[in-house]
């Protein structure tokens, strides 16, 4: 099928051009030699190599197509899927050096597409890629995407928990991966219907993405090392229960949530662990954010105030909890409670 409007070529062509720059920033030019940044730009690299070869296939006449361009994107395709899935392994492992196990994994199917395109070259075998080689290629694509979004588990259970918040990078992550999800997805219904809607799709995800990174806030610990709380790894069981004695007596011995400037590592001192083990407690093992613990540590004193003190305003026993205004004492409790305060100091009147 081809096509001859200048302006969908315009956007399918600029999202490929845009891809290779990104590529080419990620595997030579990035100042951080990261595991991480290697793969986002074989990644990149794959992905444009298939879409180029989409934008060459639609736009160029068919008698005119050099078929050897057409076999170099498909087997750039091949590689997507593992790109995809060491990308996301690394950066939630917090990978330093590449194992020799991925290497080999990585070796063993370029050198298999190559091999494939060989002995038998698009030009000679048409057929034998429309009808074979390319569903191989679609199957392992859609393997791995479907391994990756394992590999993304907990941090799907996370953004849905409520209580908990994803950092920016681990929001990265969910777009990388719905971003390619979406681009599979487009080009199999493609395969079917219109083969063009994979090439905007990827034009459409790729500016996404960057509008993502412009509007969010730490962007810049994207293409960093992931901090070690967020490393996934577990404190034993032994340990966590006595460190969640610990905070609470320090919780009630010391009245932190009542400074409202309090910080994480105020309490980490005070347990003398670091502000890293302690957000790693909070998040894996109670299960909500440094803010949401000390909002339910308000909660649980302006209850008690509602219930006991009669003396007080509304607003008084707010600030007296530790929030800074009166709208954000309303707005917590309701949301916790599932009631406001005046509502709630009535069952007790």
């Amino acid at each position: 099928m081809e096509f001859n409007n200048p302006l969908v070529f315009f956007i399918s062509a600029i999202g490929v051009f845009n891809g290779f720059l990104a590529s080419f920033y990620f595997l030579f030019f990035s100042k951080q030699k990261r595991v991480q940044n290697l793969f986002l730009g074989l990644l990149l690299l794959f992905l444009s190599l298939r879409i180029g070869k989409s934008v060459y296939s639609i736009f160029t006449a068919r008698d005119a197509r050099d078929l050897l361009i057409l076999q170099i994107g498909l087997s750039a395709c091949f590689l997507i899927g593992s790109a995809l899935f060491y990308y996301i392994k690394s950066s939630i492992e917090n990978t330093k050096v590449i194992p020799r196990a991925w290497k080999i994994h990585f070796a063993v199917a370029a050198i298999l597409i190559i091999t494939v395109g060989i002995i038998k070259p698009y030009r000679i075998y048409p057929e034998v890629w429309s009808n074979y080689i390319v569903y191989s290629i679609y199957t392992v694509w859609g393997v791995y995407i479907l391994a990756s979004g394992v590999l993304l588990k907990t941090i799907f259970k996370k953004a849905v928990s409520k209580g908990q918040q994803c950092t920016t990078s681990e929001l990265w992550l969910v777009a990388v991966f719905i971003g390619n999800l979406l681009i599979y997805s487009a080009y199999i219904i493609g395969y079917f219907y219109l083969y063009l809607i994979g090439t905007v799709t990827f034009s459409i995800v790729f500016y996404a993405l960057l509008i993502f990174l412009l509007f969010k806030k730490n962007r810049e610990s994207i293409f960093q090392d992931i901090p070690e709380k967020y490393a996934l790894k577990k404190i034993e069981n032994n340990e966590a229960e006595q460190l969640k004695v610990q905070l609470y007596k320090a919780m009630q011995d010391e009245q932190f949530h009542k400074n409202t400037d309090v910080k994480l590592k105020d309490i980490a001192e005070a347990l003398h662990i670091s502000p890293h083990k302690l957000s790693q407690l909070l998040n894996d093992n109670l299960g909500k954010s440094f803010a949401a613990f000390i909002n339910e540590q308000r909660i649980e004193d302006a209850k008690q105030l509602l219930i006991e003190n009669n003396q007080f305003t509304l607003e008084a026993i707010g600030f007296e909890a530790g929030f800074s205004s009166k709208s954000s004492f309303y707005a917590t409790f309701k949301k916790v409670v599932g009631q406001t305060p005046s509502e709630f100091k009535k069952q007790y009147a």
